[in-house]
């Protein structure tokens, strides 16, 4: 592809590794060659490429996304705050607890094998997903190990 000479940003943009990203690679080719594009287009890659590449951004721009110009920084800090709190993976109305969401959390909101889950009640005015996931407050929301709502629960009980 001919570029015309534009080359900024070309090493940022490899997608070695990455998955699905394609959905949003519109957003490089505005940035790459904003003469194509309209204002409104142009502020729409902007806002893609903060979002999804902040890294990228960065290196190309030198400027640096503050805390709510950034959904990845603000996730990626998000998980390092949180890294040991348990945070919901899983919920569903309890069945057993009349008032209550029965949810399945694991510290950090980590997934997969060998990966500890406990279940919480959370009370239903309570529980609202943030942004990130909702962070179990333990000295509000009891570990539960009664009779389990969830399917895959049932007979197995929280530590």
């Amino acid at each position: 592809m001919d570029t015309g000479g534009q080359t900024n940003g070309a090493k940022q943009w490899r997608a070695d590794g990455l998955t699905n990203h394609h959905i949003r690679a519109w957003a490089i080719v505005a940035i790459t060659f904003p003469h194509l594009f309209t204002g409104y287009e142009r502020r729409c890659a902007e806002r893609t490429i903060k979002d999804s590449w902040p890294d990228a951004w960065e290196a190309i721009f030198g400027i640096v996304p503050q805390p709510g110009e950034s959904r990845e920084k603000d996730r990626r800090a998000f998980e390092k705050e949180h890294a040991d709190n348990w945070i919901v993976v899983s919920a569903i109305t309890s069945d057993q607890q009349s008032g209550f969401i029965e949810v399945v959390a694991t510290p950090g909101g980590r997934r997969g094998a060998g990966t500890e889950e406990r279940r919480f009640l959370v009370p239903s005015d309570e529980y609202r997903i943030g942004r990130f996931g909702f962070v179990v407050d333990e000295t509000r929301h009891p570990v539960y190990s009664g009779p389990s709502s969830f399917i895959g629960w049932q007979g197995r009980t929280s530590p």
